[in-house]
């Protein structure tokens, strides 16, 4: 089989011979082209050459965005925007929720486990023997005090009545005849016509006809008595209970279910145990008004509202508590004797206490503390102390003033001194203290990066660029920096270069050093005077310098 021909071998000569006129010919690239990628480049370099020096020197880019106005000039890619110029050290900033510290009224409440115990509860029983002929209520019903609720058969007792009523009327005729003839005898002893002795007899046996007078009277009411006794009525106002005998029975004074049960249920009482250490507080506030609320075994339905009625004397030596009462209307029957409630019986209230969300305490090895965000979007660790509760917040006794914000989520990543972002904040703030150090007339601090020209959140200006946002300085006036690389870049000869320098001379970046290069108060003035514009003349003025800077970054479009 013939072999294919092996290729013409080519000699370290022919390699470094221009290639076959068959090629096509290589693009030039426009002047343009050229311009943009030599700025690309810049950057690039500019940008690692500080990230090399940032990870190699992180005390010196800490102490610098610590420093003055010195500092932030002296490294404007370590500012707040700069690459890892989010968090202490050269951190990444980390994303949190704050919650500010509130003013609130807190009900300091003592909870425990009650029951409902009525004022009055009373077993109706027959007080006379007799068999039942009328049953006059109905079981669940409330009755009135003195209301009928049976009978029993009276006949035995209007007979007893009416014997009583006959001895009484025997002695009183017997007395009668006993005091005429009493007093025949006195005067028969005045004429001296009769003994002494039987004067005296005469006149005893008045008396005792009178005792014996007074005696049936007294059987007689006592027959009278009995004979009410068979109309059984209500002792107390309340709610009848379930019958216990039915017409027809035979009752009796030993019954021991009697005919009914009647319970008192309004207004009505809860006892619970209070702990020992609130007894001495109770005592001695017992006649101020002190509120309770009665609520389901849930702990979501309101059953009533009453007040403190009264504590118990002594201590129970196995619980350590003391027993205490409560006293409520139940208007709407909601409470029921021997029902389980739980008790709420508010103390005190506090009033203006500092409250922040639980999720904000946090616990550490020397005690509790939570993070306070600070003006420059650092968080600061404080040490506080916890005090009531109040749904999702607690009270902070000390260590936290009102208005302060304070951390409650992502908590968990920060450590003292960390650099925060918050919600609203865009990824380049990376949380730098230029937003969070802007003073309140607008005026930017010393030592702010080049993002502190950036408009806070709250300004009118929001979204503006750093360059936008800051007013265009007069002719003449901070434009020492742009101003002699573009004059070497010319004298160079290099037109690329030259574009190049031009381009960075009227960019934003240019406009950012212009600005970063005024004194405190000249930029003060600025952003004073930029602020008083409208928005169409803030927008028109956006428009004009992005104009200038796209004519003047292309010049003359010519082919190399």
């Amino acid at each position: 089989m013939p072999t294919p021909p092996a290729p013409p071998a080519t000699s370290p000569e022919d390699s470094a011979l221009p290639p076959p006129a068959a090629q096509p010919p290589r693009r030039k690239l426009s002047r343009r082209a050229s311009v943009v990628g030599t700025v690309i480049a810049l950057l690039v370099a500019t940008g690692l050459a500080w990230l090399a020096w940032d990870l190699t020197r992180p005390e010196q880019t800490a102490a610098m965005q610590r420093s003055g106005p010195g500092g932030a000039r002296g490294g404007a890619g370590g500012g707040p925007g700069g690459p890892g110029g989010g968090g202490a050290g050269g951190r990444t900033a980390t994303t949190v929720g704050v919650a500010p510290a509130e003013a609130a009224d807190i009900p300091v409440n003592l909870e425990a486990l009650g029951t409902v115990v009525p004022q009055a509860t009373v077993r109706v029983r027959p007080q006379v023997n007799g068999v039942l002929t009328q049953v006059l209520f109905k079981e669940g019903q409330n009755v009135r005090k003195g209301q009928q609720l049976a009978t029993i058969d009276p006949r035995s007792y209007e007979m007893a009545v009416q014997q009583a009523v006959g001895q009484r009327m025997r002695d009183e005729a017997q007395l009668t005849a006993a005091r005429v003839t009493l007093e025949r005898f006195e005067t028969l002893l005045k004429q001296d016509s009769i003994a002494r002795q039987e004067v005296d007899t005469q006149r005893a046996t008045v008396h005792q006809l009178e005792a014996a007078v007074v005696a049936d009277k007294a059987a007689e009411g006592t027959a009278r008595l009995n004979l009410s006794y068979t109309n059984i009525v209500a002792p107390i106002e309340g709610r009848v209970g379930l019958r216990t005998v039915d017409v027809g029975n035979q009752v009796s004074t030993g019954d021991t279910n009697g005919i009914a049960l009647i319970t008192k249920m309004s207004p009505i009482d809860v006892e619970f145990a209070v702990p020992q250490d609130h007894a001495a507080w109770l005592a001695q506030n017992a006649g101020a008004f002190m509120e309770v609320r009665a609520m389901d075994r849930t702990r979501t339905t309101l059953l009533d509202t009453g007040v403190f009625a009264s504590l118990d004397n002594q201590i129970d030596t196995q619980t350590g508590t003391v027993r205490a009462k409560a006293r409520f209307n139940n208007a709407r029957q909601q409470l029921f004797p021997s029902q389980f409630v739980n008790v709420q019986l508010q103390l005190r209230t506090i009033n203006n206490a500092v409250v922040v969300p639980v999720a904000a305490v946090r616990q550490g090895g020397s005690g509790e503390y939570v993070f306070v965000l600070q003006e420059d979007r650092t968080v600061k660790q404080r040490p506080v102390v916890r005090g009531q509760p109040l749904g999702e917040r607690v009270q902070i006794l000390s260590g936290l003033q009102l208005g302060e914000r304070v951390i409650t989520e992502g908590a968990d990543r920060l450590r003292d001194g960390s650099r925060v972002l918050l919600p609203g904040d865009s990824p380049g703030q990376g949380g730098g203290a230029a937003s969070g150090r802007r003073r309140r007339d607008g005026a930017v601090p010393p030592g702010a990066g080049a993002s502190a020209a950036q408009p806070a959140a709250s300004q009118p200006f929001t979204g503006a660029s750093a360059a936008e946002a800051a007013p265009p300085s007069p002719a003449g006036r901070g434009s020492g920096r742009a101003r002699p690389a573009e004059a070497t870049a010319r004298e160079s000869g290099s037109p690329a270069a030259a574009a190049s320098a031009t381009a960075a001379a009227s960019g934003p970046g240019a406009a950012s050093a212009r600005f970063q290069s005024m004194s405190p108060e000249e930029r003060a003035a600025r952003m004073a005077e930029w602020q008083k514009l409208t928005p169409e003349e803030r927008e028109e003025r956006r428009r004009q310098r992005r104009e200038a800077r796209e004519a003047g970054a292309a010049g003359p479009q010519t082919t190399q």
